[in-house]
């Protein structure tokens, strides 16, 4: 497992499928933080805003997984992901290449009051 450094305290990922039009970019967010997220952003790198909640309506309560799905066609691998939790707290990722993994694993750490993502 490979890690990613989280920038802010808590966090975790989220959702999409369209498995018939799946991309090469396509990850499992899995949320072991024991905390629900409420929202998960993923954005091109250098991209000026977050586009739009992958989780929509739903969450992602602690333990559960979520299939994070692109176009077939979709370009590039360079993505930047954001997740917020129920209390509104959040975290960040920048520049992980989603191409060379297939789940990430974010998990709170409480002693050290942060957020950290391993990548499989």
């Amino acid at each position: 497992m490979r890690s990613i450094p989280a920038l802010f305290a808590a966090a975790s990922l989220v959702c999409l499928a369209g498995t018939a039009w799946a991309g090469k970019q396509d990850f499992n967010l899995v949320n072991n933080t024991g905390y629900q997220v409420d929202k998960v952003f993923v954005s091109s790198v250098g991209a000026k805003s977050w586009e739009e909640d992958i989780l929509g309506r739903d969450t992602l309560d602690d333990g559960e997984q979520v299939a994070i799905s692109f176009e077939k066609g979709e370009r590039g691998c360079h993505y930047d992901l954001k997740v917020v939790y129920q209390d509104k707290d959040e975290a960040e990722w920048h520049d992980i290449n989603i191409c060379e993994i297939s789940t990430i694993h974010i998990h709170w750490d409480k002693n050290a009051g942060t957020t950290t993502a391993t990548a499989e």
